[in-house]
């Protein structure tokens, strides 16, 4: 990652005036920010002229005093115009971007400040503090409101001890009941349409955020306190806890820091948040540290699909001719890794031996013959315990990485985990995918080893639930996805729709079309991107298989063509010279116009596979095509019901 940076500077020295004013405009002045510092600090939020967020207030509470206090001093006011340039080691939306913005800083006398800033795509502020001391957050309040008939995607959470994989309520701000609160991201929209998601970032040495709903439009922030008595749960020991003791505040951090971003990001059309970045934008960088080594891929992976393969002279399971059977797959596929879900260690907590039904050593140097990385997975607490000993382990044994698992918590202690595994990964050039884990919130831009979290309800739901439907398959770019990379673990080959859907275990499917699952390959947004089934339904599939393993995991560029929250979208990616276009549809089949003016001019070779003739009968049902095109044509896309269209488009020499 590199930053540069040029500014224009304005210093004033304000009076200490009281119900003092300031408004900051975007660089393209759609969005405008008021902002009153009084007895409170208050603001509120306009696009183009629309109230879109109302009845802002920030305070936070140090050792027990609340900040800003009655009558608060502002001694400086900087006022900034900036432009970056972001370029980014393991890009997910973009490769190069150019983000300008406005920023306020308010400095008060009592030795905090306040940031705001405002971009073209959204609104963000920030706690400065300067203490010399350590400091006690004893809480930190975030309220706003929303005008009236505000929509809302809301991941409602029962407890903060979360695997936070919930299913977006699509629903009024005014039906949730009171004291009801979600995981984050939120989106808004409102009656005009305008979209707002509410998230956070640059998050460290500092619990993660739920939203609380406080009044009929109005939402709080909810913390989880620093904990300080932990017993295990007996219903799984080696993963789950009981917290029986809590501190009065929610995080000790050095006194001279600045804290998270509270993140709105703000778009008038739904597919403009399908390429904004803002959390990562936001988020600091690491210029320091080469992450060169770094290799974004696919995955064979063996839990979701049982390990169950079939026509082979042994016994499928976790054993070593299995993983050879899959590291066989992985290389003639051109996948880059397999991964060694739970079971191959001794125990869950030993990390240190391994299963004796596998050669751990013989898997890794075949694998490393086949050219396939090895990615091991491990609970948190067992790699948390005995970190730097355990990384060293799998880094002899021959490991590219690690899937950590269970995590189920937010408060400081955890995402300053993150932050460790990260750090230490980062040292012994290990690879990060962060299972049963909460959303990203800007740690892969300081370490892009760090390449995906789960966060989200994904496909290993539909082993036990009927609740990963299209419609949820169409949300989750709008809303979770906009927080960064997510391992939602598509590629079922299992396809019905959801009049003849059966939950099963073992040989689970999913609901939609083939082609709606393939194209999830191309809109999810993962460096690190699981193959879920298993190797025998892919090889049965060559075609598929064939199409899927030459979608990258990487892009430069991303352009949304057309989309509507939960209905459907249209997109373009590319990735070097080669273009890929995507479409996907909710549970109604529909039709939508391809317009290839985005093209670089030449003629392209397009590979296609999109929904069958008789798809909307049979999901498994689909069509491989070519043709040509370029950027003066025009396509009429059919979309079955749950379905999807993806093209490879190679350029013609």
């Amino acid at each position: 990652m590199k930053t540069f940076v040029s500014l224009t500077l304005i210093l004033c020295f304000a009076q200490f005036a009281f119900a003092q004013q300031y408004k900051l405009n975007s660089p393209d002045k759609n969005i405008k920010l008021e902002l009153k510092v009084d007895n409170q600090i208050n603001w509120k939020l306009y696009f183009k002229n629309e109230l879109i967020v109302d009845k802002g207030e920030i305070a936070i509470q140090l050792n027990n005093t609340i900040l800003p206090g009655k009558k608060p001093k502002i001694v400086k006011i900087y006022n900034q115009t900036l432009s970056e340039e972001i370029i980014s080691e393991v890009p997910v939306k973009f490769k190069k971007l150019k983000v300008d913005y406005n920023s306020l800083t308010l400095v008060f006398k009592n030795k905090f400040s306040l940031e705001f800033r405002l971009y073209d795509d959204g609104f963000a502020y920030r706690f400065i503090t300067n203490f010399k001391k350590d400091i006690e957050v004893n809480s930190e309040t975030i309220n706003f409101s929303f005008p009236e008939n505000t929509n809302v995607y809301f991941p409602e959470e029962k407890s903060m001890i979360s695997h936070y994989e919930r299913i977006y309520q699509d629903t009024l701000l005014n039906t949730i009941d009171n004291g009801k609160f979600a995981s984050l991201p939120v989106l808004f929209q409102s009656k005009n349409h305008v979209n707002v998601l509410f998230t956070e970032a640059d998050l460290y040495d500092y619990p993660g955020l739920f939203i609380e709903k406080s009044n009929k439009f109005s939402l709080k922030a909810k913390f989880p306190k620093v904990i300080t008595g932990i017993k295990a749960n007996p219903r799984g020991p080696d993963r789950n806890e009981i917290i029986v003791n809590e501190a009065d505040y929610i995080a000790k951090t050095k006194g001279k820091r600045t804290f998270p971003w509270r993140v709105f990001i703000v778009a008038d059309e739904d597919k403009k948040l399908l390429e904004n970045q803002l959390v990562y934008n936001l988020s600091r960088k690491n210029n320091t540290e080469n992450f060169d080594w770094i290799k974004p891929g696919k995955v064979a992976w063996d839990w979701w699909n049982a390990l169950n393969i079939t026509g082979v002279d042994f016994k499928s399971g976790i054993n070593t001719e299995t993983y050879k059977y899959y590291i066989d797959f992985a290389s003639e596929y051109s996948l880059e890794y397999i991964i060694l879900d739970e079971g191959w260690s001794k125990t869950t907590t030993n990390l240190m031996e391994t299963n004796p039904d596998i050669d751990l050593p013989e898997i890794m140097a075949y694998a490393k013959q086949k050219n396939v990385g090895v990615i091991l997975w491990v609970l948190w607490k067992p790699l948390d315990k005995n970190m730097e000993k355990v990384l060293d382990q799998f880094v002899a044994w021959g490991a590219k990485g690690i899937k950590v698992d269970f995590m189920q918590r937010t408060d400081q202690e955890m995402v300053n985990f993150y932050l460790r595994t990260a750090k230490e990964a980062a040292k012994r050039k290990l690879l990060v995918d962060f299972h049963g884990a909460f959303k990203p919130s800007g740690l892969r831009a300081a370490y892009p080893n760090v390449l995906s979290y789960e966060g989200l309800k994904g496909l290993e739901n539909a082993k036990w639930s009927k609740l990963i439907t299209p419609k949820h398959d169409l949300t989750l770019p709008f809303t979770r996805m906009v927080a960064g990379p997510m391992d939602y673990t598509p590629g079922a080959m299992n396809n019905a729709h959801e009049n003849n859907y059966k939950i099963r275990w073992k040989r689970p499917m999913s609901i939609g079309t083939r082609a709606h699952q393939i194209a999830m390959y191309v809109v999810y947004e993962s460096p690190l991107q699981m193959l879920a089934d298993n190797p025998t339904n892919y090889k049965k599939e060559h075609e598929c298989t064939s199409f899927i393993s030459k979608i990258p995991t990487t892009w430069d560029e991303t352009i949304p063509l057309d989309a509507k929250v939960a209905k459907y979208l249209l997109m373009a990616r590319r990735n070097a010279d080669k273009w890929y276009v995507t479409a996907m549809t909710d549970k109604d089949s529909r039709e939508l116009e391809l317009d290839f003016s985005f093209l670089p001019e030449g003629e392209f070779q397009m590979e296609i596979i999109r929904d069958g003739i008789n798809s909307d009968m049979n999901a498994e049902d689909y069509k491989y095509e070519t043709q040509r095109i370029n950027n003066k044509s025009k396509l009429n896309i059919k979309l079955a019901s749950g379905g999807g269209w993806t093209g490879i488009l190679t350029p013609i020499e």
